[in-house]
């Protein structure tokens, strides 16, 4: 799973309601509680934090560096190496700390150190600078699965690697400030997402809020049936794409003329996609194949293949759900090439993950050769076991008082919003509805890709909403998202020899796709949490979040029967 890069925030809405339109209000009244708690200043000096021993407080041989960073925002910053092979970073401000602490996830199979803060405009711990922030590369270098013989560093990735980073930071903390943090936050997306409910799950006592985006809860299924699936159906005999991006525009457009109009207006997106039912033969080719007008029996085979998603030989249902109608023009640079003889992502991503990280001793699958049954995926079990991030068990996270945002764009190419939502059901009947509600929030936005962009508004004071409701005890009801321009996407920082992750056929596709949406004009809507949608209130602009009210939609069940469904 890759994440695209991107995300300006603006503008926390009121309370959840129908009725009247939506009216806006500043982002203040939401955050008076962020104000509340008084800045501390450092203890010790910044060089100091070198020679603490951290090895105590970690569980493991621990080593640092640490020195200050100048800037609008100056900090302390601490590298170190947590053994076996752990970098993480730690940056404390150097003045004005208020006493809050975000520790932020990693993308894909990490394999990088970067800080991110995403969705964080409106948040004046994170803006200004007032927050201690940190991070890890996950226990390994590079972002493909070359590491994955190695049953320590499996380790690190599926969960210790960022356990261990907040262990170090909070001594860090204590150890510069004189006192522990009050707040402690965790915030990721895609595997980010995962690790973000690894901890609510594995370890309910490290944060007070934790955000988690596209989790890519199912690990294991998502990156060998998932991804391994989409690969194979749009791999022709020849070993060339069936679909290309020339194909996907009229696919899309053919989807919206069938879906778009069915929650009352038609705006180019689809608000909940598990109500349109579409068949893509609409599209077939009269005679001869016309790239861009009309789609072959191959390819309209492809395309029902990828909206039915993996599935045995019997029929059999091997993961959570498939990718959502609305998407399409998502899946371009994932496992749709920019050319048919381009390289389809989803091929290295899946036999990256089924080659290196599931069993032992490593295999030597190809796409062609992984076998889609029922008995493949039980043999996955201790990977999962491991990896994956799909207990609905959060009663000792709840029981801490911990407040937890799941949010998912129903425009996902990588990870299916269908799994978020089984999750947050199962933590629903596990634990009672009324007590899920009383600590989860989930946030569906239509039209956002994967963890931000697509043609749907994508950005959103995530942050600002978390720490309002831990601080300030009242639960985000809806936030205004709006539009952005997505960044290029590159590889990560660091040596050339680390690049082993997105090819470049996939970045230049994504760059491409990018420039697309620069294209698109402004809009914001109201998220209101689920089930709740924005329904257009009947008069002003439908590019303006205030002209949309909340309404609750006929339930869905949101609990998938697939092969390997869990109470």
């Amino acid at each position: 799973m890759l994440k695209h890069l991107l995300i300006a925030i603006v503008g926390l809405l009121g309370a959840l309601g129908s009725g009247p339109a939506l009216a806006q209000t500043g982002p203040a009244a939401g955050l008076a509680a962020l104000a509340a708690l008084a800045p501390v200043s450092p203890v010790v000096s910044c060089a100091s934090l070198a020679t603490v021993d951290l090895s105590g407080a970690v569980g493991s041989p621990t080593t640092q560096v640490a020195s200050e960073v100048a800037g609008d925002h100056s900090y302390c910053q601490v590298t170190g190496t947590i053994a076996r092979d752990i970098h993480f970073e730690v940056r404390l401000p150097l003045t004005g700390w208020t006493q809050r602490f975000l520790q932020t996830g990693c993308g894909g199979l990490c394999g990088n150190l970067q800080i991110h803060t995403d969705n964080d405009e409106g948040c004046t711990p994170v803006t200004d600078g007032s927050i201690v922030l940190a991070s890890d590369d996950m226990g390994h270098h590079g972002m493909g699965g070359g590491w994955g013989a190695d049953a320590a560093q499996r380790i690190d990735f599926a969960y210790r690697g960022n356990h261990a980073t907040t262990l170090a930071a909070k001594a860090l903390i204590r150890a510069f400030y004189g006192q522990p943090q009050r707040y402690a936050y965790f915030s990721g997306c895609s595997d980010g997402g995962r690790e973000a409910l690894i901890a609510a799950q594995r370890y309910p006592a490290d944060f007070d809020g934790i955000a988690a985006g596209a989790p890519a809860l199912n690990f294991t299924v998502q990156n060998s049936f998932h991804h391994g699936w989409l690969a194979r159906v749009n791999t022709g005999a020849d070993g060339h794409a069936i679909l290309s991006a020339i194909d996907i525009k009229p696919l899309h457009t053919a989807v919206l003329a069938a879906c778009d109009g069915a929650d009352g207006l038609v705006d180019g997106q689809i608000t909940d996609p598990r109500t349109c039912h579409f068949d893509p033969v609409v599209l077939a080719c009269k005679s001869d194949y016309r790239p861009g007008e009309c789609l072959t029996a191959p390819q309209i085979a492809a395309v029902r293949a990828i909206y039915d998603g993996a599935r045995s030989p019997s029929g059999k249902r091997l993961e959570v759900g498939p990718l959502q109608p609305g998407s399409e023009m998502e899946w371009i640079g994932v496992f749709v090439p920019r050319e048919k003889t381009g390289r389809i992502g989803s091929e290295g991503m899946a036999l990256d993950t089924i080659n290196n990280l599931l069993f032992t001793p490593n295999r030597s699958y190809t796409i062609a050769s992984f076998p889609f049954t029922e008995d493949m995926l039980a043999s996955e079990e201790p990977a999962r076991a491991l990896y994956s991030a799909d207990n609905p068990d959060l009663g000792a996270f709840a029981g801490h008082g911990g407040k937890l945002i799941l949010y998912h764009g129903w425009s996902d190419p990588h990870i299916s919003p269908l799994n978020t939502i089984d999750y947050y059901e199962r933590v629903g009947r596990k634990m009672g509805s009324t007590t899920r509600d009383g600590f989860v929030r989930m946030f569906l936005l239509p039209g956002m890709g994967h963890c931000g962009g697509g043609d749907g508004p994508s950005a959103f004071p995530l942050l600002a909403g978390l720490m309002a409701w831990v601080q300030g005890g009242t639960a985000p009801a809806v936030f205004v998202a709006h539009r952005t321009t997505p960044k290029p996407m590159g590889p990560p920082p660091g040596p050339a020899s680390a690049h082993d992750g997105p090819p470049p056929e996939m970045i230049a596709g994504m760059r491409a796709h990018a420039a697309e949406l620069a294209q698109l004009g402004p809009r914001s809507r109201p998220v209101f949490a689920y089930p709740a949608i924005a329904q257009y209130a009947g008069s002003g602009p439908v590019d303006d979040a205030a002209s949309f009210r909340a309404v609750t939609p006929a339930p869905v069940n949101g609990i998938s029967d697939w092969a390997g469904a869990r109470p």
